[in-house]
């Protein structure tokens, strides 16, 4: 199975890039709580690798969710879905590989900014992460 094309099936495609935008605040707001309370639990003795803290929170979490949900807490409210291009759902390797790839992305500006033209050109509107791994983010509540 192959998801539906962006041009045939629009409704499974629309208001993505908005309902992304809202899984990312929410996602960044619950990762920055975990890191504010391992920082607290070592009484500020980790702030000192806080970056490297956040990243392995991020990555864990994101794997977690993705592995269990195919889709964070922030996704799960904005009603989305990671899914393979060919249909799949992710599997351990994909969800891991897409949450270390986010994580690299978000570290610098020039992958972000390349992630944003991504979904605004790309038919799928996918990030660069996505892009490289052959998956994308549909709404949820259209394909099972």
């Amino acid at each position: 199975m192959r998801l539906p094309d962006p041009h045939d099936h629009p409704e499974i495609y629309e208001h993505l890039i908005a309902k992304r935008f809202l899984a990312w605040v929410i996602d960044v707001a619950i990762t920055l709580t975990l890191v504010l309370v391992v920082l607290v639990l070592t009484l500020g003795l980790a702030l000192i690798l806080s970056p490297f803290i956040w990243a392995a929170i991020s990555i864990a979490y994101r794997t977690t969710m993705l592995n269990r949900y195919q889709a964070t807490l922030g996704m799960l409210v904005a009603s989305t879905r990671l899914y393979h291009l060919d249909g799949r759902k992710p599997d351990h390797r994909t969800t891991l590989l897409h949450s270390i790839t986010y994580s690299a992305t978000m570290a610098m500006i020039l992958p972000q900014i390349g992630s944003i033209a991504l979904m605004l050109n790309t038919p799928y509107k996918q990030g660069l992460n996505d892009w490289l791994l052959g998956t994308t983010i549909v709404n949820r509540y259209i394909v099972s």
